[in-house]
């Protein structure tokens, strides 16, 4: 790596997980994010202007997608939405074939949603531009871990030290990938709370404490993240009915008890009330900061989008 490539707080091409980002670097990406946060709209330079961003989805993504839309338009940017039902890929066009003719159109940057893991990956060897990980089948989901982590560092002032636990479909979520892969890096206590049958194997190498048990795994909590079920990736039967995974792994005060009492609520949604969390703890208006995910969601993405845009951060920093 020559000097200015190690001088540089956000050196990567593209962000496509969390996974070897350095701690440096995720302070870069949330300190922007922090910054973009506090700022009106009317504040917000367009840093992007005369770029183009194109929004790929191959699976259905109302929040994830329009908060990508939102961030490149409040940067500047010119904006593409393609959906997979609607284009074609649908008519039979290979991954590769679809990557080479947006190609031919040179936009700047391409985030990319696919079911698959590893798709994205595969996608960013075959495009010229910045490519941004929307989330890979049960890989990762790397700008929904940012949200997670400036979320809490606005409530808590920190990361560090503090205990999360994860609870749920910890099996089939990309989420909770780069949410441990981004705690551990960070200096968090990472747990995770669910199921045998939704715990993958060998769980521990992750750097995570595994508890089957949601009262001992809630037990001294700082933040508490839910999981919805990912039925969609789902071959077979995981748990016996909806009402027993409710009884045992739901999130309802009585579970939520022996967490600390500012314990923070978290759900990176979309929300399955009545079966991963209780309505009354989702909608509690002093410790669940799930709205507040769905806010940060616009600037985290719009500090992605500026990290992987050399000339806009050029212009940031003059």
């Amino acid at each position: 790596m020559d000097s200015g490539a190690a001088n540089d707080p956000f050196p990567h091409r593209h962000l496509l997980g969390i996974e070897g980002l350095s701690r440096r670097e995720i302070l870069y990406l949330l300190d922007h994010a922090g910054a973009y946060a506090d700022q009106t709209r009317g504040q917000t330079e367009p840093r992007l202007r005369g770029r183009t961003v194109i929004n790929l989805f191959f699976e259905n993504s109302t929040r994830t997608r329009t908060s990508f839309e939102l961030a490149a338009k409040r940067l500047g940017g010119d904006v593409i939405n393609m959906q997979a039902q609607t284009s074609s890929i649908k008519k039979g066009e290979t991954l590769i074939d679809t990557a080479m003719t947006l190609n031919a159109m040179r936009p700047d940057v391409l985030v990319v949603r696919h079911p698959e893991s590893g798709a994205v990956q595969l996608l960013s060897e075959k495009v010229d531009c910045a490519v941004i990980n929307a989330g890979d089948g049960s890989h990762e989901h790397p700008t929904q871990a940012l949200v997670d982590a400036l979320t809490i560092r606005r409530r808590k002032g920190r990361l560090e030290g503090l205990v999360v636990a994860i609870c749920g479909d910890i099996s089939h979520s990309r989420v909770a990938r780069s949410n441990i892969y981004l705690l551990n890096t960070m200096g968090a206590q990472v747990r995770v709370v669910a199921p045998r049958t939704l715990v993958p194997a060998a769980m521990e190498r992750f750097g995570v404490e595994v508890f089957y048990d949601m009262k001992r795994g809630l037990a001294g909590a700082d933040i508490v993240m839910m999981l919805r079920l990912q039925t969609e990736r789902m071959h077979g039967s995981f748990v016996p009915s909806i009402r027993e995974y409710f009884h045992f792994f739901g999130l309802d005060y009585a579970k939520l008890s022996v967490a600390k009492d500012d314990a923070l609520i978290m759900h990176p949604g979309p929300m399955n009330r009545g079966v991963e969390i209780d309505t009354e703890v989702a909608d509690d208006i002093d410790r669940s900061v799930i709205r507040q995910q769905v806010e940060m969601g616009v600037a985290v993405r719009m500090a992605c989008l500026e990290a992987l845009n050399r000339d806009a951060r050029a212009s940031a920093a003059t």
